[in-house]
């Protein structure tokens, strides 16, 4: 089997538009979260998302771009530009580099904005883009064109897992010896009046009013997730193709799990076995003993369900070894990126190791005994760390595990 390594990194959150911005904030403590400015909030309960600041999108589009792509794939393509300037590829052979970028949802703003022009303006005021526009995929078919990869082009739509599974799937394209190179990751733009209506009504999300207590995965205060918008993309390459061009490398993906609770649309499994299945399906992948893993990027969403029910798949997992695992939640800083986290976080768990610094949850306060994890609270360790897990849980009971390795 082929060895697969990290060449390139590109990333738009709402505490960094660039690679370099996001891992000073993360080791800033900064938190991203704030009041909603992209509608009106007044008849809503919940206030608060983490938003992409600062983001001057006619540096990277004409506004037609603008006119004619869902703020997801705009977010998707910007990224994806810095990722592939990261990684310096100029020589390849464009049938063998694949894309596979997921999204939760895909166009919703695009949905919401056709929905009242139909209802107020009539059918055949209808913009023909409408379709392209909010289709998930066309995220990962509008990189496939900017970069001109003609290989293996998908989008993994698994909810909150999808692009844990979207990198997870890539790492085994190359693996296999199907493709050299994949771009890889997710996008999500959902911070909408609908999406948030939705969330809210099913209590998923936090209705705090302090941006500084909103998102606190693992504490016992949690009463919900706050939403997130932006996208984290991968480059992926094959050892040696990479090492034949003098690549930089960040890391290296060993492992790549996943599982289906098959039991609830939204609940997970309470006894955590789905996403434990998917974490010792990760380690068998690597074909690694759990006690080498040193840190694990929790999907740690802020609810009271999640945080509770991962706490007990990780035990599950690393049954000998749980309590000398250090955990954090990064989505303290961020917020929930749905369909996006997973890529936000595996470039968060990636300089993690290759800066030897083990991120904070921000915002702890009470911890909560269900939770009885090592929780990296507040402030980040200085501590080499070798190997580090990221995981995705989805709504529809899909969990995602990714392993990764420092480069030496």
């Amino acid at each position: 089997m082929k060895r697969v390594v990290i060449t390139g990194m590109g990333v738009v959150s709402p505490i960094g538009n660039d690679v370099d911005t996001l891992w000073n904030s993360i080791k800033e403590g900064k938190c991203g979260i704030n009041e909603i400015t992209a509608f009106d909030t007044t008849d809503y309960k919940v206030k608060l998302a983490g938003e992409v600041k600062d983001l001057d999108m006619e540096q990277y589009f004409s506004k037609r771009d603008l006119k004619f792509n869902d703020r997801f794939t705009q977010f998707a393509r910007i990224a994806s530009k810095q990722a592939f300037d990261d990684s310096g590829l100029k020589e390849f052979d464009n049938n063998r580099f694949g894309v596979l970028i997921a999204s939760g949802i895909g166009g919703i703003s695009t949905i919401e904005n056709a929905e009242t022009t139909l209802n107020s303006r009539g059918p055949n005021r209808v913009s023909p883009y409408f379709i392209p526009m909010a289709l998930a995929n066309l995220a990962a078919g509008s990189v496939a064109i900017d970069l001109n990869a003609k290989g293996h082009c998908s989008c993994v739509v698994t909810a909150c897992a999808a692009a844990t599974n979207a990198i997870g799937e890539a790492f085994h394209k190359i693996r296999s010896g199907n493709q050299d190179i994949m771009i890889a990751g997710g996008s999500e733009a959902s911070i909408t009046p609908l999406a948030v209506a939705g969330f809210a009504s099913m209590r998923a999300l936090s209705d705090s009013t302090d941006k500084n207590r909103a998102s606190i995965p693992f504490d016992k205060d949690r009463n919900g997730f706050v939403m997130g918008e932006g996208a984290g993309i991968l480059v992926l390459e094959e050892l040696e193709h990479a090492l034949n061009r003098n690549a930089k490398i960040y890391g290296e993906i060993v492992g790549y799990g996943d599982s289906c609770d098959a039991h609830h649309i939204t609940a997970p499994l309470s006894d955590g076995s789905g996403g434990a299945k998917a974490m010792v399906n990760a380690l068998k992948d690597a074909n690694i003993d759990g006690s080498l893993i040193d840190y694990i990027n929790a999907h740690g969403t802020s609810t009271p369900l999640n945080d509770k029910t991962e706490t007990i798949a990780i035990k599950a997992a690393f049954p000998e070894t749980y309590d000398k695992l250090m955990v954090s939640s990064t989505k303290s800083n961020t917020g929930h990126l749905l369909g996006a986290t997973g890529g936000v976080e595996a470039i968060i768990s990636l300089l993690a190791l290759k800066n030897s610094y083990v991120p904070p949850t921000i915002n702890y306060k009470n911890p909560d005994e269900e939770c009885d994890l090592d929780i990296v609270a507040n402030v980040g360790r200085d501590k080499k760390i070798n190997y580090a897990m990221s995981n995705s849980l989805g709504f529809g009971g899909h969990n995602a595990s990714l392993i990764f390795k420092r480069w030496e």
